[in-house]
């Protein structure tokens, strides 16, 4: 077994693909974790707004998070509707582009892979944010940490979907259950002690309040709190990637998905109210998230709370796995109308686009270096590309079934504008609330992209244009070309180089440039060695042609002659034959010239269409 299949697992065959599918089981580890270990970092980050008005802000959490579980709803319905419609995938990029126009297409697309990136950014810093929680002592290390763990998903995820779904499973499972047990836990002493119930570890006393209550405030809170909805569309985007029948796999899995999302959010909202627990500010010393707080105060600090937070790490860390499950099939269908590059189309040796987990671990690694790995500073940038793809594809959705009509049509239009009204709201309450904290550079990024994929169809449209062509073959006026061969010196391989010259074409030039003895030597044997041999096999004689070059320049003489041959012969097409030799290992490359690279490199820039390169290789043994 070689390393790569080692990391990467053995090549599946295409006919694998329907054996790669999944259900809802391994659905919820692979789509689902991103929208489920948010419930980790959205209430904290409303949390962390309201630290100015210390035991009071802690109160607000509640109504907050009942404002977002509504939201969620909505959302949640309006999703399965898309579903139903779209069993093929329909995420927001493929709605609005089929409802809305292709505008509104690009900047769905352009919204959902900012936040994808910001999703597979903010899932590995806030796990080891937790991580830091914990084991306050390796909080120097973040930025390295979150690095390792972007490589590991990276490497997951080019396994293939079955392999990444069952490698999640348990810790997925392990979080929900650990996370309603506490919850369960703390909602059963609650009651018991009559809405006061006495922490096990109390949480850090909480400061008096510096600022007074405002509705800014609360809707910075708000908007904060609203990244415990990303990750929702991620279903929709991967029907395709569910077990036949594909659309009740995708909405089981939703569900399920969606209900548990809810349950944490209300249990967090009321445990931390009920315990007075309130966000610490992160990337200090002292910091401690929020469930860190909750379950010490809940169970203590023994073996369930060591097993919880060791869980809330691991699903935080791979919640960026929702982004990279979902990146490359958003990349792929926006290249698929060439909007970017077709590479992102193709399927890898385990039938996973790995151009998109590529692309994908570079964008997210470079966020990750630029803002040091530290959650909060990232906080400000997400969500905005979310509520903007959400509301695109609702808002698409009603015109979808405007046009179809049917039966149910009104009743889904009602669920679809509702879902369009509420996320826009959204949309613009998170945009207006975070600019100054750096959503404006989401607001420059979205344009941005859009721009750079019109450039790209573009290009890809001027291609298309000048290749096509419905004109027969032209089987007149052939001619051979005109045989251009550089020689540094004479050995097997011009001599290969040479034969299959002679059978292509009557014109033959050898081109060698000057340089001393080597030149003496090739001028006065080429008869012996070129011209005598053809002569007697009755082919035509190659003409070697001497370039002079005082200034020991070797590449540039050969481009400036083949250019200068073909405006002199404006009738005839120039081949360049390029004689290579080809090692059987790597790194022997490094102990040779490599000139012919850099020749076919400079022809193909500063070339025509009447210039053809041909490499001839000479395979050497070890």
């Amino acid at each position: 077994m070689t390393l790569v299949e080692l990391l990467l697992g053995r090549p599946l065959a295409t006919e694998d693909e329907k054996a790669e599918r999944i259900g809802p089981a391994k659905g919820i580890p692979i789509f689902g974790l991103d929208a489920l270990s948010s419930a980790a970092y959205g209430p904290e980050a409303a949390l962390t707004i309201l630290i100015p008005l210390g035991l009071a802000g802690v109160a607000y959490i509640v109504p907050i998070s009942v404002s977002i579980i509504l939201l969620l709803s909505i959302v949640y319905f309006s999703y399965r509707q898309t579903i139903m419609a779209y069993p093929q995938g329909g995420g927001s990029y493929t709605v609005a582009s089929e409802n809305l126009g292709e505008w509104a297409g690009l900047l769905a697309a352009a919204s959902l892979m900012v936040d994808y990136v910001l999703t597979a950014a903010v899932g590995i810093s806030a796990g080891v944010g937790a991580l830091v929680s914990a084991l306050p002592s390796v909080q120097k290390y973040t930025l390295p940490i979150c690095l390792g763990i972007l490589i590991a998903l990276t490497l997951v995820n080019l396994r293939g979907a079955q392999e990444t779904g069952a490698i999640f499973l348990v810790p997925t499972y392990l979080f929900i259950v650990c996370m309603l047990t506490a919850i369960a836990i703390g909602l059963a002493k609650t009651f018991a002690a009559g809405g006061h119930p006495i922490p096990v570890v109390a949480p850090p006393k909480l400061n008096g309040a510096t600022e007074a209550v405002s509705a800014w405030l609360l809707l910075r809170a708000f908007s904060s709190g609203c990244t415990a909805m990303t990750g929702v569309e991620a279903v929709s985007n991967g029907v395709m990637a569910f077990r036949e029948p594909a659309a009740k796999e995708a909405r089981k899995a939703l569900t399920i998905i969606i209900g548990i999302l809810g349950l944490m959010l209300a249990g967090i909202a009321f445990l931390t109210r009920s315990y007075g627990i309130a966000a610490t500010p992160p990337g200090e010393p002292g910091y401690e998230s929020v469930l860190s707080q909750l379950i010490r105060a809940v169970a203590g600090r023994g073996l369930f709370y060591w097993v919880s937070i060791g869980s809330i790490l691991v699903v935080l860390a791979l919640s960026a796995n929702t982004a990279f499950a979902d990146f490359p099939r958003l990349s792929r269908a926006i290249a698929q109308n060439r909007f970017l590059p077709h590479s992102l189309t193709l399927r890898g040796r385990r039938l996973v686009f790995e151009q998109g987990v590529y692309a994908l671990a570079l964008l997210a690694g470079g966020l990750l270096i630029l803002f040091g790995g530290i959650t909060d500073r990232l906080i400000p940038l997400y969500a905005v590309g979310a509520f903007l793809a959400f509301t695109l594809s609702q808002a698409g959705m009603v015109m979808h079934w405007r046009r179809v009509g049917g039966r149910g049509a009104g009743k889904n239009m009602v669920v679809n504008g509702l879902g369009a009204t509420a996320t826009a709201a959204t949309a613009a309450v998170v945009l207006i609330a975070k600019f100054t904290e750096g959503a404006w550079i989401t607001m420059l990024l979205i344009p941005g992209l859009i721009l750079l994929m019109r450039s790209v169809k573009r290009h890809y449209d001027r291609v298309a244009q000048q290749m096509e062509t419905e004109t027969p073959a032209n089987a007149r006026d052939l001619c051979p070309p005109l045989v251009v061969l550089p020689i540094e010196r004479w050995d097997i391989v011009s001599e290969k180089a040479l034969r299959f010259a002679w059978t292509i074409s009557p014109d033959i030039q050898a081109l060698h440039v000057e340089c001393g003895e080597e030149t003496d030597s090739l001028r006065q044997r080429w008869r012996e060695l070129a011209e005598t041999p053809a002569k007697q096999a009755g082919l035509p004689v190659p003409y070697l042609v001497i370039l002079k070059s005082p200034f020991r320049f070797v590449i540039r003489p050969i481009v400036d002659y083949v250019l200068n041959l073909e405006k002199e012969n404006p009738d005839r097409q120039i081949a360049v034959l390029v004689p290579q030799l080809v090692e059987n290992r790597w790194y022997y490359t490094l102990l040779h010239n490599n000139r012919s690279q850099i020749l076919k490199a400079l022809l193909l820039l500063r070339g025509n269409q009447r210039i053809t390169l041909v490499n001839i290789p000479w395979y050497l043994a070890d």
